[in-house]
């Protein structure tokens, strides 16, 4: 090889490495998102309907009750959470 082409590929590589080390900072590794809550079961009775969920990360059991009004539309929504033993 001559004397130039070492010349450009020491300087190509000179210059990845360069961009490699000035662009690490701002790489970041994907977070892992996963649904929290683990749907354990719903009920509905007339115009109130619950739902219970399960949170693995803090052994927490939370219930949701809904009362629609009259016209079908959601009233509110309430939430309790309890930690399992």
């Amino acid at each position: 090889m001559k004397k130039t082409t070492w010349r450009l590929s020491l300087i190509a590589a000179a210059a990845a490495v360069v961009v490699m080390v000035l662009a690490l900072p701002f790489a970041r590794a994907q977070r892992q998102v996963s649904p929290s809550d683990v749907p354990i079961g719903v009920a509905a009775s007339g115009g109130t309907s619950t739902a219970w969920f399960y949170r693995p990360s803090s052994g927490t059991v939370v219930a949701c009750q809904s009362t629609a009004s009259g016209a079908g539309a959601l009233s509110g929504i309430q939430c309790v959470a309890s930690k399992l033993p």
